[in-house]
């Protein structure tokens, strides 16, 4: 038996653990890798100082050059955590203007804590040789731009980071829906080679070809042959438009009405301007297939079988509904595990999370009813 949910519940269970990234550190490394890179930046700007002054001659006063650089990182450092907090709290996004007016304020603010924090440490290690006010007033002209840039720095590598995880979920996410998507295609063929259904057929082409309908038969053996080709060749689409997944389902259609003769028939009031616009692939067989044999199929008179398309309010509207008996609690939950209404629901939240909705009832006036709203949108949305 192939089980390709094994295989997929692997695939997404490693490429979770690649999503853990810094997330995934412990307190500790944390603290450590952040220590650790502002400790390169106090030596990297130590360098600078301490190369300028050989270049020109001058005492290279290494400790002292070296002492003040790692003061004003490791300040920094304790300001790391504040500024990034701060940044994931107000993402500067599309559509938040606001937001950057926060972070030109607050970096002006996170740049006057800095130069005054770094001016009352060194005055316990090198007491200063004039006022305060004066000695932070110097500071702030001459160094306020660098801690301005070390500020949006901070923002934007934080900024960055978010957006890579983002990708990295966005692509688990997809990793996700190929499997989902595969799985359905693979319950969507087993369905399609039901013993009942797959008998069925080959003992209506066998009627007709008795009867000499010879080209009624080779239509219905080339409708089976195209619908089965087409759930295989398509097991990587995720979507595809309304009218598409209506052609393909019109070849299902086609193959039931030679079975059921005139007990079945099928109406279909499909708004124009719903044909363009996107649908999970294979959506509507096991919407149908449910309908017609637990809803048509338990009858012995002629059944209707109704699908419709309209848009509301920025929404894909679809529904299903059989005149037959309805459906029992018992029937409702055999027919959620007989045709795959479960894996339907599934498929659903994957793509549309909360933006859909799914819900399979007794129709007023009779019958049982699956309606179906996802969001509206057409390729290239």
């Amino acid at each position: 038996m192939i089980r390709p949910s094994t295989k997929f519940s692997s695939l997404e269970t490693s490429e979770k653990k690649s999503l853990s990234g810094f997330d995934g550190l412990g307190h500790g490394k944390k603290w450590g890798l952040l220590f650790a890179s502002w400790t390169l930046f106090g030596l990297f700007f130590a360098s600078q100082v301490l190369i300028s002054r050989a270049y020109r001659g001058r005492p290279l006063n290494f400790w002292h050059t070296l002492s003040i650089w790692l003061i004003c990182a490791y300040i920094w450092a304790g300001l790391t955590p504040l500024i990034l907090y701060f940044s994931r709290r107000f993402r500067i996004e599309r559509g938040r203007l606001k937001n950057f007016v926060i972070h030109l304020v607050a970096s002006l603010g996170f740049s006057l804590i800095q130069v005054g924090s770094y001016l009352a440490v060194i005055s316990f290690t090198d007491p200063l040789t004039e006022p305060f006010a004066d000695v932070l007033r110097e500071f702030i002209v001459t160094g306020l731009h660098f801690n301005l840039l070390t500020y949006w720095a901070l923002v934007a590598l934080s900024h960055a980071a978010d957006y890579y995880r983002k990708y990295q979920e966005r692509e688990l996410n997809a990793a996700e829906l190929r499997a989902q998507l595969a799985h359905a295609q693979l319950s969507a063929l087993k369905m399609q080679l039901h013993p009942h259904f797959l008998f069925n057929t080959l003992n209506s082409i066998a009627v007709l070809v008795r009867k000499s309908n010879n080209k009624e038969a080779i239509n219905m053996i080339s409708g089976l042959s195209d619908l089965l080709r087409y759930s295989l060749e398509n097991i990587d689409t995720q979507e595809v438009p309304l009218k598409d997944e209506l052609d393909v389902l019109k070849l299902y259609l086609d193959i039931e009405q030679v079975r059921f003769n005139d007990r079945l028939e099928v109406r279909m009031e499909i708004a124009r301007e719903t044909l363009a616009a996107l649908v999970p692939n294979l959506i509507l067989q096991p919407l149908v297939e449910n309908a017609i044999r637990h809803g048509i199929g338990r009858q012995s008179a002629a059944g209707i079988l109704e699908i419709k398309a309209r848009r509301v309010n920025g929404k894909l509207c679809l529904r299903v509904r059989d005149d037959g008996p309805g459906i029992s609690e018992n029937g409702s939950k055999r027919a959620g595990a007989q045709i795959g209404l479960t894996n339907t629901r599934t498929r659903l939240q994957r793509l549309y999370g909360e933006a859909h909705a799914f819900d399979l009832s007794n129709a007023v006036g009779g019958g049982a009813v699956a309606t179906l709203v996802i969001p509206f949108r057409e390729l290239g949305d």
